[in-house]
């Protein structure tokens, strides 16, 4: 009886503990994502000279882990003097087994490793001989009269070109004929021909070499620049890998190329072929025209756009596209800078795994307290809009990340805090980018003097730089941030086409490298820029679609399908564009008449390229015409074409109204922000880039509880909503997650700051210990007030980087308040904070605040500081003091204007805690 009466409690015990378990199993409890290997930022590793051993890359290694990165993508270039004997060659046995190491090093301590394809940039190296090298096309022209015969022989007349090639030889009449004169040349280039009549020009087209070598190569690297057009000389590019390699996956995740830097590199010996081809006309009859500076013939741009194009077609088909066939060979990836091509940027982007955006220099913010100098910063200004090139073409092909090289020359050398990286990562994350990489950490051996080996172009992120014992605080934003971005899909209602043709259709030059820097000229004055800037100002999401990209897209149940695995579309959007092919204006109406909504700004006036023109503009003019459309409200025209339809409309925004394609009119608080949707939740990244804090409720497009994530600490609680608006709380350079879901959440709720009392200022005394930095530690301090290191008695602080400890104490009479805020208020540049012995976090960004209530006790409680400052003070000192230690090959070491660097006449740099220090109330 016992016996049954024991087992019968037991039994209820146990459903009595699965019951419970299973109620707190089912409680909706929203947290950060599980934080992946990707999601934390990585960065860009400079091996100089190739002089890594496995001691060395133990100890960075390990040092990176420690502060939160990801993982590392190796880029060896020039070394440094006087290690000559340390150097590895690229890809030598030796350079192999450092590889091996260091993969498997990096492996077990949770880092991963990508790789160049090559070192330096771009690619290229000893296997690149002369026939394989980046082409150009040199044009000789000569003149003959009527019976006169050429004297001279028809060879090329550049200097260093003992590989040209003849490939066309053209000659042109007086009333616009043209003879091909190649089969009457002889060996010696002596040509039998003369005009019988009028005054001929003859062109001579010869391939030839841009005889340009890597850039920043490392030992075993050297060598002409690849001609990456050609199909069988980026095969023999890439069989040195291949056999390096042994044809054996290598660990790496994803194999990197740089952005394209084939200087004047307009030909290659199969480009008529592949004219021809193409475009159905033979090129070397045009040889004038391709040679001439006219910039306003409507003939030669029509003949240049086709020439570019085709150049597109031999980029995108012989180097992207097979490079990464043949990563795939080695189960890697491929992440590719695509901007600066000659191509499609698009289509480029869209070819490899994970596409590549860079920033180049430093935006401007308004948010108070961040330094910009205008001596210390570049002008030149990032443009998100051209960040938005590398995520659409992520997004609309269904891809999980998107890169960027951050931070490179942000500010000068050293002068670059954690408060000016973290808008400008922002910046990018707004732009749709979800996967940082520094720019950059150059490995430098544990034995190299203080600041160790540094690359000449690269915010300094490495264990040498005095911040990086904070580096911790930026790295896990970043993480956070990424955490979420790389969740679910991206959220974007509108596709918007990017006519290329239009930028291609230019009478002046050759190639045309759509560069980062260039974008004055090939993207700011069109309409599409124009637009774009508009929706996005006005609340709406985009991508951005090319011509290829259409040609694939589906319309199914009223949505735009870019890819298997992409987020659906609401409306493609055609801005003002002249030009457009009879392909993608089929395809366009395609998608209408299976379901698609299209807004044109305005119809396209007329096709790309010259051959068969006049019959490809019947074809056009036929189609547009085919548009009947109807008089509808406010200026637009809807012409119905079977499930969908085609709407013409200058004013855009109001056209998309129209069509209840709603705006997020939380845009209007000065919020900026993107979605991302994860089944049935949608995140929302607020970001403030503004000069003032907002604190108000905001509108948003989706429904749902709402929680807030605060990726500044990791807080996370729900959010005050009324309907479809939720109470937001974000200081002028702070940001936040929305996760908004359908499902009930049992999240706390989160703790606004409402009414605030006056601030305890914190004037006790301070005392200030420096524990780690150098030249030399300055002795101990004594603070009445708090100022500068720089301002102090001790003049060893004048050349002092490092680290510094205040602490001091403060009496609360009585924890009365809600919460209770710390503010530092100015810090240069990191703060570690603890409050009565328990870690606050680090306050590495303005505002340097952070909530301390569960800290605080009532009567007298203690407050420590670890203070870290720029390297700036130091390196300032090192060159006063005529202290070598900028030793490199090749371009050494430059300042941000490529002048040879000197600090010597470089004003202190203010450095710890300024103050004032305070904690506010709240009740």
């Amino acid at each position: 009886m016992q016996t049954k009466r024991f087992f019968s409690l037991l039994i209820i015990g146990i459903s009595f503990y699965n019951l419970a378990s299973a109620q707190t199993q089912s409680k909706n409890i929203v947290s950060w994502p599980k934080q992946e290997q990707q999601m934390k930022p990585w960065t860009r590793w400079w091996w100089m000279g190739n002089a890594v051993n496995e001691k060395d890359l133990s100890f960075v290694l390990q040092k990176y882990a420690a502060a939160g990165l990801g993982g590392v993508e190796i880029t060896p270039i020039y070394g440094a003097l006087g290690f000559e004997k340390e150097y590895l060659q690229f890809l030598s046995p030796a350079w192999m087994n450092a590889l091996h190491y260091t993969v498997k090093k990096a492996n077990s301590l949770g880092l991963g490793v990508d790789m160049n394809t090559g070192t330096g940039w771009p690619f290229g190296g000893p296997q690149v001989k002369p026939e394989y090298a980046a082409g150009k096309l040199i044009i000789q022209d000569y003149k003959l009269n009527a019976g006169e015969k050429l004297s001279e022989s028809i060879k090329v007349k550049e200097t260093k070109q003992e590989f040209a090639k003849l490939q066309a030889l053209t000659a042109y009449g007086p009333n616009g004929e043209t003879q091909d004169l190649l089969s009457s040349l002889n060996t010696d280039g002596q040509l039998s021909w003369s005009p019988k009549s009028g005054t001929w020009e003859i062109y001579a087209a010869f391939s030839g070499k841009t005889r340009q070598m890597v850039k920043r190569a490392a030992p075993g690297g050297e060598g002409f620049t690849l001609d990456h057009l050609d199909k069988p000389s980026v095969d023999v590019y890439l069989k040195r890998f291949t056999d390096s390699f042994e044809n054996k996956p290598q660990g790496i995740r994803s194999f990197f190329n740089d952005s394209y830097e084939v200087y004047g590199a307009t030909w290659t010996p199969v480009f008529f072929a592949e004219f021809k081809k193409n475009r159905g006309y033979d090129l070397s009859k045009h040889l004038k025209d391709l040679a001439g500076k006219d910039s306003t013939s409507e003939t030669i741009a029509r003949l240049k756009s086709d020439y570019r194009q085709t150049m597109d077609e031999l980029l995108l088909e012989n180097f992207t596209k097979n490079w990464t066939n043949w990563a795939h060979g080695l189960k890697s990836l491929t992440k590719n800078q695509s901007h600066g091509s000659p191509g499609n940027l698009l289509d480029l982007y869209g070819a490899v795994d994970i596409p590549e955006t860079e920033t180049f220099g430093s935006s401007s913010f308004d948010i108070p307290g961040i330094r910009r100098a205008p001596a210390d910063v570049r002008n030149v200004d990032p443009d998100p809009m051209m960040s938005k090139f590398a995520s659409s073409a992520a997004h609309t092909g269904g891809k999980t990340l998107v890169s960027s090289e951050t931070f490179t020359w942000l500010t000068e050398h050293f002068k670059t805090s954690f408060s000016q990286c973290k808008p400008e990562a922002e910046q990018l994350f707004l732009s749709g980018v979800n996967h940082i990489f520094y720019h950059g950490t150059t490995n430098s051996p544990e034995n190299v003097p203080w600041p160790g080996w540094l690359f000449y172009a690269s915010v300094e992120i490495n264990p040498n730089n005095s911040l990086w014992p904070h580096a911790k605080g930026l790295n896990d934003y970043l993480a956070r941030c990424q955490s979420i971005l790389q969740t679910g899909k991206p959220d974007n209602e509108l596709l918007i086409y990017w006519p290329i043709y239009d930028v291609w259709n230019k009478a002046k030059g050759l190639d045309m490298a759509l560069t980062v820097h260039g974008v004055d000229k090939w993207l700011h004055p069109s309409a599409f820029y124009k637009l774009a800037v508009e929706l996005k100002k006005t609340g709406y999401s985009f991508d951005f679609a090319s011509d290829r990209l259409l040609a694939k897209t589906e319309a199914e149940n009223g949505v735009i399908l870019t890819a298997k695995n992409a987020s659906p579309y609401k409306v493609l959007i055609v801005p003002s564009c002249d030009l457009m092919s009879n392909e993608t204006l089929e395809n366009i109406l395609r998608l209408a008449n299976a379901g698609a909504t299209v807004i044109f700004q305005s119809l396209p006036k007329d096709v790309p390229g010259l051959n068969e023109l006049e019959s490809r503009r019947a074809k056009f003019k036929n189609t547009l015409s085919s548009f009947t459309f109807s008089k509808v409200e406010k200026g637009s025209m809807t012409y119905k074409i079977g499930k969908g339809k085609i709407i013409l409309a200058n004013d855009v925004k109001s056209a998309l109204a129209q069509n209840t394609i709603d705006r997020e009119a939380l845009i209007d608080s000065g919020l900026q922000f993107i979605r991302r949707k994860s089944g049935e939740t949608t995140y929302y990244y607020l970001v403030n880039h503004t000069a003032k804090d907002v604190d108000t409720e905001i509108p948003l497009n989706t429904m749902g509880s709402a929680v807030i994530l605060d990726p500044q600490n990791g807080h996370t609680g729900l959010a005050s909503k009324l309907g479809n608006k939720v109470r937001v709380q974000i200081k002028s350079g702070e940001s936040l997650f929305l996760n908004v879901s359908k499902t009930p959440v049992q999240n706390s709720p989160w703790e606004y700051l409402n009414k605030k009392s006056n601030p305890l200022v914190l004037n006790n005394p301070w005392t200030l210990h420096f524990t780690a930095g150098g030249p030399e530690l300055p002795a101990d301090q004594k603070l009445k007030k708090l100022i500068s290191w720089t301002e102090l008695a001790d003049p060893k602080l004048a050349a002092f980087s490092g680290t510094g400890i205040y602490e001091s104490h403060f009496y609360l009479a009585a924890k009365t308040a809600k919460e209770y805020v710390l503010n530092l208020n100015k810090v240069d540049e990191s703060a570690r904070v603890w409050i009565n012995g328990q870690l606050v976090g680090i306050l590495w960004s303005v505002p340097f605040e952070a909530r301390i209530g569960k800290y605080l006790k009532p009567g007298n409680n203690t407050i420590r500081v670890e203070v870290v400052n720029l390297m700036a003070n130091r390196i300032r000192d090192m060159d006063r003091k005529k202290i070598q230690w900028r030793k490199y090959h090749e371009i050494n070491f430059v300042n941000i204007n490529y002048k040879n660097f000197d600090a010597s006449d470089w004003s202190l740099m203010p450095s710890g805690l300024i103050g004032p220090v305070s904690i506010t109330p709240y009740f």
